[in-house]
């Protein structure tokens, strides 16, 4: 007697979307097939508008193109980035799913060293859906991994840990450096795996990647602007990292966790320094005092949802950084125009809604 075969349901599937930005055909998709057939593609295509990018058949996507980006915001376009990857925001924006995992299109499937594919999104999942630790540091790093816990003196109170909101993983190949670091070591590879993933810290800031990233879109997506970056602005290559400090900040407010460490992805493609150094030099002068700030941002207690996080760090980005340059006020103007067109899409996500998920949303308690 013959036995049915059991479906097995990818994690997820129906609450979670694959953002990618790109500017070419998206054949990097055949090697991600396996782990990604499954779920729901959103592609920003950045670039001529009328290029045709094509997607391997048999995947579930929808596609937007600069056209679709003004059609659908109107004046609101002005916040997405052109000729960058910013403009991955844009899914972020019109997506209507839980979760968010974005990737580049340089960026293929790695091996884990005993030779496995590594499954990064069912990685990410993971770190999403167990808690977050960010209020005491545990030396065993992930304390709700298969084989690990909380160690000698780490406190009882703490151990039921917090909503991971952010899930943050790496690369092995050609690693993220900046300009200057690249054109110091071109032919540096990243060959060491690290297998831990560990919670960042409550007050500590850290370099966002964009290239291999998910999170909790209820929870985060409204930090999760990647600014003003690429045509007709000064600077380049920040996108991600002004997010980053952005979501760290109001997460910490919030008391949401973030991981980093696994998975990882190979990367592929190593971009040409000296045009990265162009796109860069002024936000290399500016970090300067742009971490000092987001060091020492405060979010006044009335701020309980991520819109309201947002709206008032973009007040304290005109004050405290419009003195640096120019930009920084218009950054701010349309940090607020990003929360406009987040609220116009995305009604349902008041701060009633938001709130009552994190109250409820994360992985059992560890025993």
């Amino acid at each position: 007697m013959s036995v049915p075969a059991t479906t097995v349901i990818p994690p997820l599937a129906d609450e979670l979307d694959i953002v990618i930005p790109t500017i070419r055909n998206l054949d990097f998709l055949e090697q991600w097939r396996s782990f990604f057939q499954p779920y729901h593609l959103i592609i920003v295509q950045d670039g001529d508008p009328t290029k045709t990018i094509r997607v391997p058949e048999g995947f579930d996507y929808e596609l937007y193109n600069r056209n679709d980006i003004n059609r659908i915001l109107g004046p609101k376009a002005s916040c997405i980035s052109f000729k960058d990857s910013a403009c991955r925001c844009f899914g972020f924006l019109v997506s209507k799913k839980k979760y968010i995992f974005t990737i580049d299109d340089d960026c293929f499937v790695a091996k884990d060293p005993s030779g496995q594919e590594i499954n990064a999104l069912a990685q990410h999942i993971h770190n999403l859906l167990t808690p977050a630790t960010p209020f005491f540091f545990n030396t065993l790093y992930d304390p709700y991994r298969e084989g690990a816990d909380f160690v000698r003196g780490y406190p009882f109170s703490l151990r039921e840990g917090v909503t991971t909101a952010i899930s943050h993983g790496l690369w092995l190949n050609i690693p993220d450096y900046d300009a200057p670091t690249q054109l110091v070591k071109p032919l540096e590879r990243n060959t060491r795996y690290v297998d831990a993933v560990m919670t960042i810290p409550k007050g500590t800031l850290f370099p966002m990647c964009g290239m291999n990233l998910g999170f909790h879109r209820e929870l985060i997506g409204p930090a999760m602007y990647f600014g003003l970056m690429g045509d007709g602005q000064p600077i380049g290559r920040y996108d991600d990292m002004w997010a980053g400090w952005c979501a760290k900040v109001i997460c910490d407010h919030l008391g949401l966790g973030v991981k980093t460490g696994l998975p990882y992805i190979w990367h592929s493609k190593a971009s040409n320094p000296f045009v990265n150094l162009k796109k860069e030099y002024k936000g290399i002068y500016w970090q300067e005092e742009i971490i000092p700030f987001f060091q020492s941002v405060v979010l006044p207690k009335e701020c309980t949802t991520p819109q309201k996080c947002y709206v008032e760090l973009s007040k304290l980005v005109k004050e405290k950084l419009g003195s640096v340059d120019p930009y920084f006020e218009k950054l701010s103007g349309e940090m607020v125009t990003w929360i406009d067109a987040w609220n116009e899409l995305n009604p349902s996500t008041d701060g009633t809604e938001v709130a009552a998920v994190k109250k409820t949303d994360g992985a059992p308690k560890k025993k």
